[in-house]
This record gives structure tokens, C-alpha cells and sequence, in this order.
């Protein structure tokens, strides 16, 4: 793989690996998402259809680095999801690393859209945290724990997502890989906790009606600044942090 910025160079494994590793002095969250050329994000419903090995490549590297995966009920639903499932290249970086075997999935929902054989819960390799809210319903609730699921409930009528970061920060979850989907994004962004765009441009046109990348409530335009560009096969890889976030969180 190429890196086009901040230099002109061919990169090794090692090298991709330096560059998508997370910072190990303060908790970090990655959203990682591809697109098209024409900004779509799915085709035929799933995003799986613009994903190219290069945008595979740094996928992986991002949940092999990662101390939990995040991602939408409605997202891990769709893509069927299923966990991460560890190779032995997976193994060898995780324990090279200092990082557990196999990293948890915490996917988020509000209740309706998760139900509790679903694959994210019941094909997981290791118990898949819950993330939830009060107003979701009991039933439910006892239905996700009783299929081995984790349960953490952050907020009243709808998730606080800044309150489920944290509490995965005190379980020593910090460095967190966000997955999607849409909705997902747009909440972090509002919820100000996103540090880091992992963007995969696909080299397609798609056209349609199709949503962004990150939906849900208006905010503030979010300042970027651009980390790193690579290039393979036609694909672009695009890393941008978000400016002005504290420090030492």
C-alpha cells in the first residue's frame, strides 16, 4: 500500500500497523466508514458492496488494535455481524500488543431493533456488551443477558452515548472501533467523543438516494485535520482527527 501524505512511500505491514495504531496515553475512539466516490454508503442495502481488500486491510487493523468494537444495532444487523472471530494473524498483533484474544462488540440500541439471538449476541466469541437505555424494555433487557449477553445502560428515554464511552473507558476499554452505522456516527459526533475518521473512498459511482455517512441531528460543523492518505488499487484511505478535543480524557 501507498502512502501519498504526508510522504511519498510504499508501506510495509509493520508501517500500516504503526500508522492505524491507537494512541496508549488517553482513551480514543475511530469511526471507520467507506463510501463511494459519489458519497454513497451502501449498495443493495450494505456497505459490504463498496469494500475493496485495501479497505478490508486497514478494517482489520483497526479491530486488531482495539480493545472493544462499537457499532448499531440496526448496522450489525444488517451486515451480520458477527464479532470478531480471531486468525492467527490476529492473534500473534493482539498478544504482541498486550491485548486480550479477542476483543468484545458493544452494540447499541434503543431496543427495537436487537433482538436477542441476533448474530452480534449469539455467534460472538466472547460475551457482546449491550449498550441501552432505562425506557428499553424489561423483557428485552433480560432476554440479551440471558442469551450471555453484558448489559450497561446509559440514559432514560434514549442511550447517552458520552456515558457509554466513559463507562467502557472504566472497564479499560479505551480504545474503542466504531463500525457504524450512520446514526451511530451522527450521535458520537454530537456527543462530541469522536476523535478520529478512518474514510475509505471506493472507486465507484453509485448514484440513488442514499444517506451520508453520518445522519441525525444538526450540529455544529466539526473541524478536521488531515493525518494521513493512502492509495491502492484505485481505493483511497483517508485518516482525519477531530481538532480541539481535551486532552487526557
Amino acid at each position: 500500500m501507498k502512502q501519498i501524505w504526508p510522504e511519498n512511500a510504499d508501506l510495509d505491514e509493520q508501517q500500516l500497523e504503526h500508522l492505524y495504531a491507537y494512541p496508549e496515553t488517553r482513551r480514543w475512539l475511530a469511526v471507520n466508514y467507506v463510501s463511494s466516490a459519489d458519497g454513497a454508503v451502501e449498495v443493495g442495502g450494505r456497505a459490504r458492496e463498496l469494500s475493496n481488500p485495501a479497505d478490508q486491510k486497514v478494517l482489520k487493523l483497526g479491530s486488531d488494535l482495539a480493545d472493544v468494537l462499537l457499532v448499531g444495532a440496526t448496522t450489525a444487523m444488517v451486515e451480520e455481524f458477527r464479532g470478531v472471530h480471531p486468525d492467527e494473524a490476529t492473534l500473534e498483533r493482539r498478544r504482541r500488543h498486550g491485548l486480550r484474544d479477542v476483543p468484545p462488540t458493544a452494540v447499541v440500541t434503543t431496543g427495537r431493533s436487537l433482538p436477542s439471538d441476533a448474530p452480534v449476541i449469539a455467534a460472538a466469541a466472547t460475551p457482546t456488551i449491550v449498550i441501552t437505555c432505562a425506557a428499553a424494555p424489561v423483557k428485552k433487557q433480560k432476554a440479551w443477558e440471558e442469551a450471555g449477553a453484558e448489559l450497561l445502560v446509559v440514559g432514560e428515554d434514549s442511550v447517552d452515548l458520552a456515558a457509554a464511552i466513559e463507562a467502557l473507558a472504566d472497564r479499560d476499554l479505551r480504545r474503542i472501533d466504531c463500525e457504524g452505522g450512520p446514526h451511530l456516527f451522527g450521535g458520537l459526533l454530537a456527543a462530541g467523543v469522536v476523535d478520529e475518521l478512518r474514510l475509505t473512498i471506493s472507486p465507484l459511482l453509485v448514484s440513488g438516494t442514499h444517506e451520508r455517512i453520518a445522519t441525525g441531528v444538526s450540529l455544529e460543523p466539526v473541524d478536521l485535520s488531515l493525518a494521513s492518505v493512502l492509495a491502492e488499487d484505485g481505493a483511497m484511505l483517508v485518516r482525519y482527527l477531530v481538532r480541539n478535543q481535551p486532552v487526557g480524557r
